[in-house]
């Protein structure tokens, strides 16, 4: 509950911040957090097709 708590707090600094960042670097950051996530999720479902064990 106070890891739910502790997230939940850091969400709403994040969201604090990007509130206050020009609209340019808000959409810049999101999309290096996104194609960041997409090549982890594609290395992820690349390694479990090839029966590596996880770690």
């Amino acid at each position: 509950m106070l890891f739910l708590v502790a997230a939940l707090m850091l969400l709403g600094v994040a969201l604090g911040a990007v509130a206050h960042a020009p609209l340019s670097f808000s959409l810049v950051a999101g999309a290096v957090i996104a194609v960041w996530l997409a090549v982890f999720a594609l290395r992820e479902r690349q390694g479990r097709r090839r029966g590596t064990p996880a770690r």
